[in-house]
C-alpha cells in the first residue's frame, strides 16, 4: 500500500490506517479474541498506521495493539495515541504533569519507552491556543517520551489554530464526504506548513456504508444510540453530526453512486484519500472482512470526475446546512 509522509516529523504512514476506537469500547461489544484479528488483517493487507486513544476501553485498546505488535516484530507500524479525555474537560487540566502522567500511562498500556505520535484528545477549545500547552508538549519529546506530537480537534478553526504552530507534526480531523469543510482552508493549510492530516470518522459512524436504515436498532453500549445529540461528547462524532433520518437518505443516494466493483465505504475512502493533503485515513473495524475491505479502497482506480462532482451535490443539496455552522 503506498504510504505518505507527514513532513514535520519524518514518519510515514499508509494512506489508509486503522482506528481502533471499536476494539476498546462505544461500538457495542467486541471480544477480545476478534480484535487481534482485525489487527492482523489490517497489518496483512499493508496498513502501517495504527490509531488509539488512552480512553478507548481505559486503555483497553492500547493494551490489544501493544499485544499485537508485541508478538509481530516483523511489522513496521507507526503507533499514534491520544490523551485528555479521562479527566474533567477543564483547561486547566492541559499542564505538564498531567501530560506526563498520562504519557506514563500510555507507555506502559502500549510496552514502549517512546511513543511515536501523540495527540491532544479533543480538548477545550482555548487549549489549541495557549503557549504554555506547546511547550509542555515540546517537552516530551525533550524529555523522549514521545518522538512527534498533534492534535485531534472538532472544528476547522481548533485545526487552523494548531497549524499555526512549529512543533505540531498532525491534525486529525472529521473529512468524509458529509464532512467537506476541512477541503476548503484547513487541508490547503496543513500543506503548506508540512503538517499530517488524520482523517477520522471516515464513514460518518457507518451512515456511508449504506448498510442502515431508519429502522436500525444500535446497541445500548454504541455511541450510535447513546451520543446521537452529544449527550456524552460532541455530536459530531456520532454520524458527523448529520441527523440520522436525513443521514440514511442521502447514504442511500450517496451508495447508488459507487462504481461496479466498489463497495459504498470504499467509495468514502477512496474519495478522502483522493483529497489533496491528507495523509491517511483511519476507518475503524469490527470484524477482519471489514479490515480488508477498508484497505483495498487504496487500490482502487480513481475515481471518475463525475463521481467526485456528484458527491459534492450530494453534500451540498443534503448535508451542507446541517454540518458547517458548526464545525
Amino acid at each position: 500500500m503506498d504510504e505518505r509522509v507527514i513532513d514535520r516529523s519524518g514518519q510515514w504512514a499508509s494512506v489508509v490506517g486503522l482506528g481502533t476506537w471499536q476494539l476498546g469500547a462505544d461500538w457495542g461489544d467486541v471480544a477480545d479474541q476478534d480484535a487481534p484479528a482485525v489487527l492482523e488483517a489490517a497489518a496483512e493487507s499493508g496498513v502501517t498506521f495504527f490509531d488509539t486513544a488512552d480512553v478507548y476501553g481505559d486503555g483497553r485498546s492500547e493494551q490489544t495493539v501493544a499485544a499485537f505488535l508485541g508478538g509481530r516484530p516483523d511489522l513496521h507500524v507507526l503507533v499514534a495515541t491520544k490523551m485528555g479525555r479521562r479527566v474533567d474537560q477543564v483547561p486547566e487540566n492541559y499542564v505538564l504533569d498531567n501530560f506526563r502522567a498520562w504519557n506514563d500511562r500510555s507507555r506502559r498500556n502500549l510496552g514502549v519507552d517512546r511513543i511515536d505520535l501523540v495527540q491532544l484528545h479533543c480538548p477545550p477549545a482555548s487549549v489549541y491556543s495557549t503557549d504554555a500547552v506547546y511547550d509542555a508538549l515540546d517537552t516530551l519529546v525533550e524529555e523522549e517520551r514521545v518522538a512527534a506530537y498533534g492534535v485531534s480537534v472538532e472544528t476547522c478553526a481548533e485545526a487552523l489554530a494548531a497549524i499555526a504552530r512549529p512543533n505540531v507534526a498532525s491534525v486529525q480531523i472529521i473529512l468524509n464526504p458529509f464532512r467537506m469543510k476541512p477541503l476548503r482552508e484547513v487541508l490547503p493549510a496543513a500543506r503548506a506548513a508540512g503538517v499530517g492530516v488524520i482523517a477520522r470518522v471516515p464513514l460518518a459512524s457507518g451512515l456511508l456504508s449504506g448498510k442502515y436504515t431508519k429502522d436500525t436498532v444500535f446497541a445500548a453500549n454504541d455511541h450510535r444510540t447513546f451520543n446521537r445529540h452529544g449527550e456524552a461528547f460532541d455530536q459530531g462524532e456520532t454520524f458527523s453530526g448529520v441527523d440520522y433520518g436525513t443521514g440514511v437518505e442521502a447514504a442511500a443516494e450517496f451508495a447508488a453512486l459507487a462504481p461496479e466493483g466498489c463497495s459504498p465505504a470504499q467509495l468514502a475512502l477512496r474519495w478522502i484519500i483522493e483529497q489533496d493533503g491528507v495523509t491517511t485515513v483511519i476507518p475503524g473495524a469490527r470484524d477482519p472482512e471489514q479490515a480488508r475491505a477498508n484497505a483495498a479502497a487504496a487500490k482502487l482506480p480513481p475515481l471518475e470526475p463525475e463521481t467526485s462532482a456528484a458527491i459534492r451535490d450530494l453534500y451540498e443539496r443534503r448535508i451542507a446546512e446541517q454540518v458547517e455552522h458548526r464545525w
